[in-house]
């Protein structure tokens, strides 16, 4: 905690604060710090070399700017460059669990907030699955990893989807919507944990929300509705090809901390549960068709 006391003494000089980790974050780490006074703020640091992971805490700061700029996202309070420290206010409210994720009314309140960013301002960066999935290939490779017998498999595919993809508007997407990372404060749900925020796909991120919180085809039609105002068949189809690659990019994650990492987690058999994932969401008629055209 010396770091976390030093930035706070930086930052809020003869003020006494109280330091608590929170909970959460592979790439970063969480301190709540609250000050003599009551205020209450999270200060977000990297882990070391998260930078192979495609993570640029400059862009990160703006993503978050962003989103408090439209009201999805917390107020950010400042930004440490020399420590690549984000400070931002402490929201209030409860992390949103993967049943309640699933409610219609729930669905509705967070393609508000996703629809809202997405038409927000541009960030500094591009995101893109198809890419980042080959340079954690090339990460890995270049540090004597492995790759896990359904790689190739796996990267045929999203050859195939990316040429049924085409060229798609780039609009800013937040590219990692586990459920710890929406809170909601009784009124609104908000966002956090914008590291992997860049301009890209919103299909990615929508197929994100999706396979990461158990969606099936009634929650897809109540999100395409929410978010687009129709259900239409080009939207369900592309729904189905990003939450392949989805899985596709979080497997290539895990191959890229097993070998980068020193966080005493096993990241290879997390790579090996999407990898899992994403051949039974392969298998599914509604992904056969869609690859199809």
């Amino acid at each position: 905690m010396d770091r976390v006391e030093a930035i706070a003494a930086r930052l809020w000089p003869g003020r006494a604060a109280r330091m608590e980790q929170l909970s959460g974050g592979i790439a970063s780490w969480n301190v709540l710090v609250t000050l003599d006074g009551g205020d209450r703020f999270v200060l977000r640091l990297g882990g070391p070399e998260t930078h192979l992971l495609g993570i640029d805490r400059a862009v990160e700061h703006e993503a978050t700017l962003a989103a408090a700029a439209v009201g999805v996202g917390p107020p950010v309070e400042a930004y440490v460059e020399d420590e690549q420290c984000l400070v931002t206010r402490f929201l209030e409210g409860t992390p949103v669990d993967a049943d309640t994720m699933r409610e219609p009314a729930t669905i509705r309140r967070i393609a508000a907030a996703l629809h809202a960013f997405h038409n927000g301002p541009p960030l500094p960066a591009r995101f893109s699955s198809f890419d980042v999935s080959e340079e954690y290939r090339s990460t890995a490779f270049a540090r004597g990893a492995e790759m896990p017998a359904a790689y190739v498999w796996a990267r045929q595919i999203a050859r195939r989807i990316q040429a049924v993809r085409g060229v798609t508007a780039e609009r800013p997407c937040h590219n990692d919507l586990l459920p710890a990372n929406f809170i909601d404060d009784g009124s609104r749900v908000r966002i956090v944990d914008w590291e992997y925020a860049g301009m890209g796909d919103v299909f990615f991120d929508l197929a994100n929300l999706s396979v990461n919180n158990g969606f099936g085809e009634a929650e897809h039609e109540a999100l395409l509705l929410a978010y687009r105002g129709a259900v239409r068949e080009p939207d369900l189809r592309a729904l189905q090809l990003m939450r392949f690659m989805s899985d596709f990019r979080e497997a290539m994650w895990g191959v890229v901390q097993a070998v980068v990492s020193p966080i005493p987690f096993d990241f290879r058999a997390y790579a090996d549960e999407h990898f899992a994932r994403l051949a039974r969401t392969s298998e599914s008629p509604e992904f056969v068709r869609a690859l199809e055209g």
